[in-house]
């Protein structure tokens, strides 16, 4: 077999076996994407290394100088697969970005040893209330957009569910907040940080705490109570990175056989 004609063949292949693959690779873009990073990286290396700016702010530079290929690569995914099937494009490249900063910062407090509040990732102020609560909500509409387009399967069921209790757990955090900021700047106390609080379930989240749920069964599902905030955080996105991964697999592969992957 020839080079020319083992190359379609192959893209057949992962095509057939793994679309989400073909969906995410940048085609044309490669080299774009290529050089993109190269030059984020290099402009974070001196930028950090010379003390100009924050590791923070030399990631967010880099994703910024993506952001161009990115947007150009999921223009032709609408016009290729359609504006659903976009979606899930732009939904797995962000959640898993996303889970990428959660497994850094899982590995920065159980692996390096960092205390809780210096684990906060590549992308430290986007470890705030209001960026998780917006985030969250960003992630459960784009879910529903894709039930909405024809995406349903069990595994985009359990997304769903998944999806929303995360965005119920953010919200319940993001009132708590606000609630103990108001309170704090009643106090005139105005240095001090109400980021980090415990939601629902976890180490001191509702269900420790409530009288409806201490001493029942509930509180001996491991980690389910005692868990840390990061640790919470972290398996909450393993799992849905991982259920749109399965959901975005079943429903590509449907879609393959009326009109296959070009």
């Amino acid at each position: 077999m020839t080079n020319t004609t083992f190359a379609p063949f192959s893209r057949l292949i992962l095509a057939e076996n793994l679309p989400l693959l073909q969906l995410l690779h940048p085609k044309q873009y490669t080299r774009v994407v290529g050089i993109s990073l190269a030059i984020g990286l290099t402009l974070s290396w001196i930028v950090v290394g010379a003390g100009i700016a924050p590791l923070w702010a030399a990631t967010a530079m880099t994703l910024l100088i993506l952001l161009p290929a990115g947007v150009f690569k999921w223009r032709d995914d609408a016009r290729r697969y359609g504006r659903t099937v976009m979606f899930l494009s732009i939904l797995l490249t962000a959640q898993g970005l996303h889970s990428i900063e959660h497994l850094i910062q899982w590995t920065q407090y159980h692996i390096l040893y960092w205390t809780m509040r210096q684990s906060n990732g590549l992308l430290s102020p986007a470890n705030a209330e209001w960026v998780h609560f917006v985030w969250n909500w960003l992630v459960l509409i784009f879910v529903l957009l894709l039930i909405c387009g024809g995406m349903r399967n069990v595994w985009m069921w359990l997304l769903l569910a998944v999806a929303a209790f995360h965005a119920v757990e953010h919200t319940y955090t993001f009132i708590r907040y606000q609630m103990i900021l108001r309170e704090l700047t009643a106090m005139d106390i105005l240095n001090v940080t109400a980021q980090g609080l415990p939601g629902i379930v976890g180490r001191d989240g509702w269900l420790a705490r409530s009288e409806w749920t201490r001493g029942t069964w509930i509180c001996s599902i491991p980690g389910l109570t005692t868990a840390v905030r990061l640790d919470v955080h972290f398996w909450w996105n393993a799992i849905e990175i991982t259920l749109l991964a399965f959901a975005g697999h079943v429903a590509l592969r449907r879609q393959m056989q009326s009109k296959p992957l070009p």
